[in-house]
């Protein structure tokens, strides 16, 4: 088993959680915040996606990101900075936020899992050694790779968590 095999695993587990804690969300539930300091489910999968984008293209492959690559941010509705992933985010600026309809929303979340899932494919378990600069600190592709994980796996128990309290115990299968 290569190493990337465990990063996907956990990977692969989550998304299979959110792909079923997605399915029969109307618009209306997608864009709900439950109070006016948290996140909808919308916005936790446009967030999630980001983050992939970023960390698969820009921290490590020292690509473009998708997002203005194949033109997301137009589909969004939104600027083309790629450093705008939602992090530091206002209360007020998650109010305005809009989602754009549910096939953009689930086509950027496709194009960021057959991203990572071909990134993790690439990669050797000697290249996880390897270390890669994100500002002035230099960082092992393991360690970001470990931050990917934790990021999708907090933001798919989110989404996960507003599926059941929006729709109630037994929509996971």
């Amino acid at each position: 088993m290569a190493a990337t095999d465990v990063i996907s695993i956990a990977l692969e587990r989550n998304w299979s959680m959110v792909d079923n804690a997605m399915q029969g969300l109307s618009d209306d539930t997608l864009n709900q915040q439950p109070n006016d300091q948290s996140n909808s489910v919308a916005w936790l999968l446009w967030h999630m996606n980001r983050v992939v984008d970023n960390m698969i293209h820009t921290r490590l492959q020292s690509q473009r990101q998708l997002w203005v690559l194949d033109g997301w941010y137009q589909k969004f509705g939104m600027g083309d900075e790629e450093s705008d992933f939602g992090m530091g985010w206002t209360a007020e600026q998650v109010a305005a936020w809009k989602a754009p309809s549910r096939d953009v929303l689930l086509g950027y979340y496709e194009a960021m899992k057959a991203s990572a899932r071909g990134y993790l494919a690439s990669i050797s378990d000697a290249e996880l050694d390897e270390t890669v600069m994100i500002g002035n600190e230099s960082r092992a592709v393991s360690d970001l790779l470990g931050v990917l994980v934790y990021d999708n796996v907090v933001h798919g128990g989110q989404i996960a968590y507003l599926r059941g309290f929006y729709g109630g115990m037994g929509w996971h299968r």
